[in-house]
């Protein structure tokens, strides 16, 4: 894998415009991540970006070239501020460099930043390289059992 710090320089920024270079590097990245769902349209991307609950992270190489995505959601229930971690991607051509863990770490900074006191995500167990930099980041596996009701 090599040593990250000084091979690969990234830079993280918060999604604040949406533009056709990020319409494209959402269409690139979003079906290394799911192959169910169409990457966001541009109507999408301005509602990601433009919603106070989410916050669009995009990691850029040293070229400019967005490598990778995280979605933080943050939301305030009864029992505090909550954050959740969603659509991780890092483009398969920069994979092993050290970008999911800056984007996390940014995303993790962020929630503190916000009054969150616990960060959750989740991952699915074939997806082997993340749930090791998820435990590695201090990430630990609930017992909770998740549900979904397709609407």
């Amino acid at each position: 894998m090599g040593d990250r710090g000084s091979e690969f320089a990234i830079r993280i920024v918060e999604a604040t415009e949406v533009d056709d270079a990020l319409a494209s590097a959402m269409a690139r990245l979003v079906p290394q991540l799911s192959r169910s769902n169409p990457p966001p349209d541009t109507a999408t991307l301005e509602a990601i970006v433009d919603s106070e609950a989410s916050t669009l992270l995009l990691a850029f190489d040293e070229q400019g070239v967005v490598v990778g995505s995280l979605t933080l959601a943050l939301f305030r229930i009864p029992t505090g501020m909550r954050a959740w971690i969603e659509d991780v991607v890092v483009d398969e051509a920069a994979r092993g460099r050290g970008v999911g863990e800056a984007l996390n770490r940014e995303a993790i900074g962020r929630a503190r930043a916000e009054g969150a006191t616990t960060v959750d995500l989740t991952s699915r167990p074939s997806r082997e390289a993340a749930n090791r930099l998820y435990r590695r980041l201090g990430f630990e596996k609930r017992t909770t059992n998740m549900y979904r009701l397709a609407l």
